[in-house]
């Protein structure tokens, strides 16, 4: 993403020192546990993210002109390994940085300069209004639809799977301005207030009590013609670098993030005596070779992005690979806790305060959400290896 001229920059010594220093600075300046309560947890992040804004130490892989660090592949991978090590809570809005690159590729200036910094510092959350009822791995087939009056479109219908709607101020959507057609034609890319008129958020309970997604319905609300990304009808192509950033850059840090889990699963199964069971050595070797595995993927997909190449086809491998090691991830772990895995997080005898139970909750749905592994393999077959579309499109 980052140009030619800010990256030459970013890989000289002088930078790298710069920029390493400074935010080993403000990390050790913001050293501290998170608070425990759940409120208060994410109140201190926002102001963790908001703080890093401040010093410009946030977004190493935006350009300086958007309010990013502009940093190469190289001090991009170091960047959030600094992070990872030193615990840094994580954006509290992960989604944001889905429809970020989306705005800074194809935004107007107004739009780059009116969502951009709150999206970075927190102060405003996203939600993404893709998935319906009818049109969850096949986006092409989504029914909610705008109609243009004015300088204004009026949207119904609905949207379903939207993560952290109820916390949500806005939310980036794909909807029907036009007839259906091959390749996601009539599809408009939409930025709508969640504070608007005729909107209802319905929280939706998860496999783990939690209420994480939420259905979302439309009543003739209103959005302004200036919250159009593109242009009209021209949505899909445009959803694309959302997609594509998701499962690129969005989640960098999860490869450091796998890394450090890995490590602590290690570390318990050794102080557990689970590492006596050969059987268990085994699922253990096979996750450590999995783990390096994902950071090679990562590391590619990131790689076509800052190249400036699409990197849906690398990012689609990638996004497949991480479902599943998460899920075998979990299923390990759960082998290493042994029958306390039954034990919830409320449990106060759970280990680990039920991490590891909550976690294998959580990954049933890796291979579902954001396009599920079948889509995925679809994907990889058409865009990688150059097979028929299953669509029969050419």
């Amino acid at each position: 993403m980052a140009s030619a001229t800010v990256q030459d920059a970013g890989t000289s010594p002088a930078h790298q020192a710069h920029w390493s220093v400074r935010l080993a600075e403000f990390l050790d300046a913001h050293e501290g546990r998170p608070p425990r309560d759940k409120t208060a947890r994410l109140a201190w992040a926002r102001a963790f993210h908001a703080d890093l804004e401040e010093a410009h130490l946030a977004a190493p892989g935006w350009p300086a002109e958007a309010g990013g660090m502009g940093l190469d592949l190289a001090d991009q991978i170091a960047y959030h390994q600094q992070m990872t090590a030193a615990r840094a809570p994580k954006h509290p809005c992960g989604l944001s940085f889905i429809v970020a690159p989306t705005l800074i590729k194809h935004g107007t200036p107004e739009q780059k300069k009116r969502y951009l910094r709150p999206l970075l510092r927190a102060d405003e959350f996203w939600c993404q209004g893709f998935s319906e009822p009818g049109a969850g791995s096949d986006l092409t087939s989504l029914t909610t639809r705008a109609e243009r009056v004015g300088d204004e479109y009026v949207v119904n219908g609905q949207k379903l799977w939207t993560t952290m709607a109820h916390l949500a101020d806005w939310m980036f959507a794909l909807i029907r301005t036009g007839p259906a057609g091959p390749g996601g034609a009539g599809i408009s890319y939409l930025l709508i207030s969640m504070k608007s008129e005729g909107i209802t958020v319905r929280p939706l309970k998860d496999i783990s009590g939690g209420t994480h997604f939420s259905e979302v319905y439309f009543d003739d609300v209103r959005v302004p013609v200036a919250n159009l990304v593109g242009e009209e009808d021209g949505g899909w192509a445009i959803a694309r670098t959302s997609l594509g950033h998701e499962r690129a850059t969005a989640f960098l840090s999860d490869e450091f993030r796998y890394r450090r889990v890995v490590n602590e699963l290690h570390r318990l199964a050794k102080t557990s005596g689970a590492a006596d069971d050969p059987v268990v050595r085994q699922d253990l070797a096979r996750i450590e070779a999995s783990v390096r595995v994902l950071a090679s993927n990562s590391r590619r997909a990131l790689d076509a992005v800052l190249q400036g190449r699409d990197p849906g086809p690398a990012a689609s491998v990638n996004r497949l690979v991480r479902a599943e090691f998460d899920q075998r991830l979990h299923e390990v772990a759960l082998r290493v806790v042994g029958p306390d895995a039954v034990l919830g997080q409320r449990e106060q005898t759970a280990p680990e305060g039920g991490r590891w139970t909550y976690g294998y909750l959580m990954s049933r749905s890796s291979t579902i959400g954001a396009g599920t592994a079948e889509i995925q393999r679809n994907t990889i077959a058409e865009k990688v290896l150059g097979l028929p579309s299953w669509r029969k499109e050419a």
